[in-house]
């Protein structure tokens, strides 16, 4: 691990993390195919932290709202039931990935964590990604979100544990198949996505004061730490403006095109 890396590894993380395409699939890609070390546990759950500030900052006022909503109702008025509505749904689209992740994590991983596997992961939420967008009615709002829609919302994102298949990307894909316009269907997606990062940053947090981290690397896990979050913030800005004129297709077709290399990457034996 050197600086370079770590920024690296960063940005990859902040970018990929909120893109539909698939954070741990590229982080994979980038280890079996260019030899990059990840950098450890520590180092990961240090990257990790720093999408969630990401996602913290960003909608600061989101979770306040929500968090006023239910600590004290009456300061919202008619607003109250809907952000304590939206906190509800948020934890029950939690639920799923949060069993998948305790019993299933380790063996998803190892199984499906070839490069085949990933490519074709790639490829198959990218056509789901592409028709959702494409034949999905696009609308209904977040204010319209009800609980079976989180619940459904949360059982698409527990298949996010398979590299390649990507939580954003499927829980996205799964919101515009339910109807919600481009905004609504990213914007569940990002605030869902904290409190599930912020658990697996709880539940590796033993195992890494157990294993410790090695010494003088408190440099790079700052470093990567700050990349990821100042990337994660701008991917954030950027895709909430970008799907207010533009679809989803071309995260599907770089889906496409990623997943094709890698096959052809397989194919030619490297």
């Amino acid at each position: 691990m050197n600086l370079l890396s770590a920024i690296a590894l960063g940005v990859l993380q902040g970018i990929t993390e909120f893109l539909p395409i698939s954070s741990s699939g590229h982080l994979a890609l980038a280890e079996s195919f260019f030899r990059i070390d990840q950098g450890g546990l520590a180092f990961d759950v240090a990257l990790h932290m720093g999408t969630l500030l990401a996602v913290a900052i960003y909608f600061r006022r989101d979770f306040l709202l929500m968090f006023t909503g239910l600590v004290r109702p009456g300061a919202l008025g008619a607003e109250a039931p809907q952000q304590r509505l939206l906190l509800l749904a948020i934890c029950l689209g939690t639920f799923p990935a949060v069993i998948a992740g305790l019993f299933l994590k380790d063996a998803v991983e190892n199984i499906f964590r070839a490069p085949v596997f990933i490519a074709c992961f790639l490829a198959g939420v990218g056509l789901l990604l592409l028709l959702a967008d494409r034949l999905g009615r696009h609308h209904r709002s977040l204010k319209t979100i009800g609980l079976a829609d989180a619940v459904l919302i949360g059982l698409a994102q527990a298949l996010a544990l398979m590299p390649g298949v990507s939580r954003s990307g499927i829980t996205m894909t799964a919101g515009l198949m339910l109807g919600f316009n481009r905004m609504s269907a990213a914007r569940f997606s990002f605030l869902l996505s904290a409190p599930v990062i912020l658990g697996a940053g709880v539940f590796n947090l033993p195992e890494m004061i157990r294993h410790g981290s090695e010494p003088g690397q408190l440099g790079f896990y700052l470093a990567g730490f700050t990349a990821a979050a100042v990337s994660g913030y701008l991917v954030i800005a950027f895709l909430l403006r970008f799907v207010q004129s533009h679809s989803f297709a071309v995260f599907a077709y770089y889906r496409f095109v990623l997943a094709g290399l890698v096959l052809l990457q397989i194919w030619m034996g490297l």
